[in-house]
């Protein structure tokens, strides 16, 4: 795929979905890592509904720390892996209050200091809640970068690192959303929704659907 064709992919996408964002739903930056944790092998809506129950109890790290291990886990244990997530997010509560004054850092090399938090979480962070041009490779957006020829590769930080170096500036801050909900709702993993794609003509996939 050339740049014009990956180019043009972007400003379809700009002009479909001008203010693209997450999903989850949240209140502040520790909300939103809170989620982002959660949503590791797991949808937006299993995470939304969990956090709907907890962040009216417990949405600091003082008052997830108050709630206890147990007590965390009593409201997202509908969350797959939801007993290492738990685990994990009291640790990096602990974290954020021993390192950083109860703040999130806005570092990536902080934010993968804290349990529980990769490489994907940290660019989720970093562009989300500070709004820096990164680009977090989930599984819809490997699938689509792959699938599309817009940034193929076998591993998703390849995939990161190409998408980061082939997008233009301009559309650098949002592609990840726009990725996203494109693989999520249109480029989906069984049966893709080409007949309604709005890059369907500029996309290398060889097997489109009718």
């Amino acid at each position: 795929m050339n740049k014009t064709k990956r180019l043009t992919i972007f400003e379809r996408l700009s002009v479909t979905m001008p203010k693209p964002t997450t999903e989850l739903n949240y209140s502040s930056h520790f909300e939103l890592l809170i989620a982002v944790v959660l949503s590791a092998q797991a949808t937006d809506i299993g995470v939304n509904k969990a956090t709907a129950g907890l962040f009216p109890v417990a949405n600091t790290p003082e008052q997830l720390l108050a709630l206890g291990l147990e007590g965390l886990k009593a409201y997202i244990k509908t969350i797959g892996l939801f007993n290492n997530k738990a685990a994990n997010i009291i640790l990096l509560c602990q974290q954020l209050l021993d390192r950083h004054q109860g703040q999130v850092p806005q570092t990536r090399a902080e934010l993968e200091a804290l349990a529980g938090v990769g490489r994907k979480t940290a660019n989720v962070i970093l562009n989300t809640a500070f709004g820096q041009e990164t680009i977090a490779v989930d599984t819809h957006i490997f699938r689509v970068a792959n699938r599309t020829g817009l940034a193929p590769g076998s591993t998703v930080l390849a995939v990161e690192q190409k998408l980061m170096r082939w997008t233009s500036r301009q559309h650098k801050k949002n592609a990840h959303h726009w990725l996203i909900l494109l693989g999520r709702y249109t480029c989906t993993a069984r049966k893709p929704k080409c007949h309604i794609c709005l890059i369907a003509d500029l996309c290398d996939y060889p097997s489109k659907t009718t």
